[in-house]
């Protein structure tokens, strides 16, 4: 789970450089054609993310689910549709 940090990171990096960069164009007065065209794609980048956190998520939760038993096992995948609900929503 280490390489996937690591991309998550990485991919959280270059938002934060796509929004101070939409922040800069903001400033300057660019065209909100470019601003929009730049909303999307750090929108795109943003729902990769969840994406990769969600698969990581479920390979950690179907594992934990996996080593326990009983009512643990509910609640650990109760846990996991939750916060699986509330990526959907917002995704």
């Amino acid at each position: 789970m280490e390489r996937e940090k690591k991309d998550i990171l990485l991919r959280l990096r270059r938002i934060e450089g796509q929004i101070r960069g939409l922040q800069r164009m903001v400033e300057e007065g660019s065209s909100c054609a470019d601003i929009l065209t730049q909303v999307a794609a750090v929108t795109a980048a943003i729902k990769k993310v969840g994406t990769v956190v969600v698969k990581t998520y479920m390979e950690e939760c179907l594992d934990k689910i996996q080593k326990v038993s009983g009512v643990k096992r509910g609640e650990t995948f109760k846990d996991f549709q939750k916060a699986v609900s509330r990526y959907i929503d917002w995704a």
